[in-house]
């Protein structure tokens, strides 16, 4: 566990898979998305975009999420907060813009239904299980992502433990609201064949064995959940909660290729993530929110 600030600076440009995906999504497109190369609320859009299979060009900036106090205008202008994700719809005159990772989730989802008849979500057939994956969404959004950074930008000793206990309790519940969804739609009875239960299967995501396709929880979580294995492990000792069905469920969404082209190498998350862990002033609009008590910007 790492100790001491060595300071490390932040990445600028993605690495390893990540990079790859990037020199791949160049050519001009209806829709350019604008993201920073460490950012989590970047890679569950990103993600999206990938098991949707919207065309898109990738534009980077470089970490405009550092300063919380000077925005670029070009930024500003399709992110009122100047921060990342930030969608330009180029097929308008003038372009439109959307911001807010969950808000451009669901414009996407929207967007592949009239176009490449992809989901991240159950069928329509089903409203209750879709409403289950957006709870276990909703659950990511208010618990898991605001206590993954208090425990990272906790300093004392006391603190850590603390937040790392509420990080922990985070997590068991996502993982309880992902084995509910299984339960109450595949584990009820009155299933006719298998062509009934695929359909059923489909959108709950690589929690139920078996499954290949990522649901929507699992694209809203993952960014945090991966980020947990490689920065809390480094820099708080972290351990994932023990378990047959929770470490089988990380390994498949690890390595999902979908998830995993748009993931840089070990050394970028440690190196960006370091402001973070020994807490240094205007770190980024999220730190200062949690060190202040406030909701995430």
């Amino acid at each position: 566990m790492a100790n001491n600030d060595s300071g490390r600076v932040y990445h600028t440009q993605c690495t390893g898979d990540a990079l790859k995906t990037v020199e791949a999504r160049q050519s001009d497109q209806d829709i350019t998305l604008f993201g920073s190369c460490f950012c989590p609320f970047v890679q569950r859009v990103w993600v999206a975009f990938e098991v949707l299979e919207i065309p898109y060009k990738y534009g980077e900036w470089v970490c405009l999420e550092v300063d919380p106090y000077k925005k670029p205008k070009e930024l500003v202008e399709l992110s009122p907060k100047g921060l990342v994700p930030a969608l330009r719809l180029n097929n308008h005159t003038p372009p439109r813009a959307l911001n807010e990772s969950t808000v451009i989730l669901e414009f996407l989802e929207d967007l592949a239904a009239t176009s490449t008849k992809k989901t991240l979500l159950p069928l329509p057939f089903n409203p209750y299980a879709r409403a289950l994956a957006r709870l276990a969404a909703d659950h990511v959004s208010r618990n898991l992502v605001p206590t993954f950074y208090r425990y990272l930008q906790a300093q004392d000793s006391t603190a850590q433990i603390s937040a790392g206990k509420d990080f922990h309790t985070a997590l068991e519940g996502f993982f309880s609201l992902l084995k509910r969804a299984e339960n109450e739609i595949l584990g009820q009875g009155g299933v006719a064949g298998e062509g009934e239960v695929a359909m059923l299967r489909r959108g709950l995501g690589l929690w139920v064995e078996g499954n290949d396709e990522l649901g929507w929880a699992d694209v809203v979580a993952a960014p945090w959940l991966f980020r947990a294995k490689k920065v809390l492990t480094h820099y708080r000792g972290f351990q994932i909660p023990e378990g047959a069905k929770t470490k089988a469920y990380l390994e498949r969404l690890f390595e999902h290729p979908k998830f995993k082209a748009t993931c840089s190498t070990e050394q970028l998350y440690l190196d960006s993530y370091e402001r973070y862990a020994f807490n240094r002033p205007n770190t980024s609009m999220v730190a200062t929110a949690i060190n202040e008590g406030r909701a995430l910007p």
